[in-house]
């Protein structure tokens, strides 16, 4: 029975994803010195195409493998799996950035404002959109979306808002710098000792009979002729996701040095790594959204920037601390505002008891706000 169930985790797509990112990490080692800039304009974008499309093949089987752990475990467990991997891929590849050649004291603010607003606007909007039009006014649990925007609030002004008052330069001082990576992860860890533990409840859908009909009623138990799948999965998407861990500062490097070449503003380069990073996500939550799941929607995305800004703020601010570069956090006024907004309009939304498509134009319509903000 275990054979079985690893050979129906270890598939042939599941191997030339590997083969494919493992084969591209091969190739740059061998090559890497024509990759150092300048890089003449054909093959800057021929080698960054190719490294994005494998960073995009790989994060999707990671994703593929997160999800099927997430159905296996069952929420919260499942959902946390599928956030925490697509984060540490951010994660990844932020820190790649920074350490990289040329100054990158802004990548971490652009990226985490980026994945802000992906999430917070362009993807919960399409799915209340989407699942609303399918659906109708759709319920979800209003303890554990209260929950993740009360953190993501907390964790915003930790980010964006407090080291513009306090600190040099739009970045926080060394010695308000340790008490931010202490306090930041100590409240995300709290957060997930509760969300896996006596608040597990909050951020399981409301509608048990429609989990029932979606097939949930199985998710959380593992049987006897499934327990070999678990450990193949997960050693299946480490195996996947470390291909996106060395190719990522090639792809940064690269990256850099194109929008240098375009005059393209310097966020820009944060939006393409969220942009990136989140599209396998985004098209979970898509389809959860059109299966009537919104809790599950809030879990992934919600939970999602939760973990973004708690893991990436701490990380970033540990580099800058070990390296002495500048970390800018501090944002600027007008996305201040922007996010103000996004915040104030989460916090609206979900505070019904049933969110409506209406709400999700509303959202996807603040997401062009921030776009126009980028370019500006």
């Amino acid at each position: 029975m275990f054979s079985a169930s690893v050979r129906s985790v270890v598939t042939p797509v599941a191997i030339a994803r590997i083969l494919l990112g493992w084969g591209a990490v091969a190739v740059l080692s061998v090559a890497s010195s024509l990759f150092e800039p300048p890089v003449a304009a054909p093959l800057l974008v021929g080698a960054l195409a190719g490294i994005v499309g494998v960073v995009l093949v790989c994060a999707f089987g990671v994703v593929h493998e997160a999800e099927h752990l997430a159905r296996r475990l069952g929420d919260p467990y499942g959902t946390l799996v599928l956030t925490l991997s697509i984060v540490a891929i951010e994660v990844i590849l932020i820190s790649a950035v920074m350490l990289g050649p040329g100054d990158h004291s802004t990548i971490a603010r652009d990226s985490v404002m980026a994945v802000s607003m992906i999430i917070l606007n362009a993807v919960v909007g399409l799915c209340l959109l989407v699942g609303g039009l399918r659906h109708g006014a759709l319920r979800h649990n209003r303890a554990g979306t209260s929950t993740y925007l009360a953190l993501i609030v907390v964790l915003s002004m930790l980010a964006f808002a407090v080291p513009a008052f306090i600190g040099r330069d739009g970045s926080y001082l060394p010695g308000q710098a340790i008490p931010v990576m202490v306090a930041v992860p100590a409240l995300y860890a709290f957060f997930l000792v509760r969300q896996t533990g006596a608040q597990a409840d909050d951020f399981r859908e409301v509608d048990h009979q429609a989990a029932v009909a979606e097939g949930d009623s199985g998710r959380g138990r593992v049987s006897a002729g499934h327990r070999g799948e678990v450990p193949a999965r997960v050693g299946l998407l480490v195996v996947t996701v470390l291909p996106i861990v060395l190719l990522s500062h090639d792809m940064a490097t690269l990256l850099d040095d194109g929008l240098g070449r375009l005059g393209a503003p310097v966020a820009l380069a944060g939006l393409l790594i969220a942009v990136i990073v989140f599209l396998p996500e985004t098209l979970t939550a898509v389809r959860a959204a059109l299966q009537g799941e919104i809790q599950r929607v809030s879990n992934l995305c919600h939970g999602a920037l939760v973990s973004t800004v708690g893991l990436t703020v701490p990380a970033v601010l540990a580099i800058g601390t070990v390296t002495g570069q500048p970390v800018v956090l501090a944002e600027s006024p007008g996305n201040l505002v922007v996010l103000g907004v996004s915040l104030l309009l989460s916090v609206t939304t979900f505070a019904a008891n049933r969110v409506t498509a209406v709400h999700g134009a509303a959202h996807l319509t603040v997401f062009l706000g921030y776009v126009l903000t980028v370019f500006a």
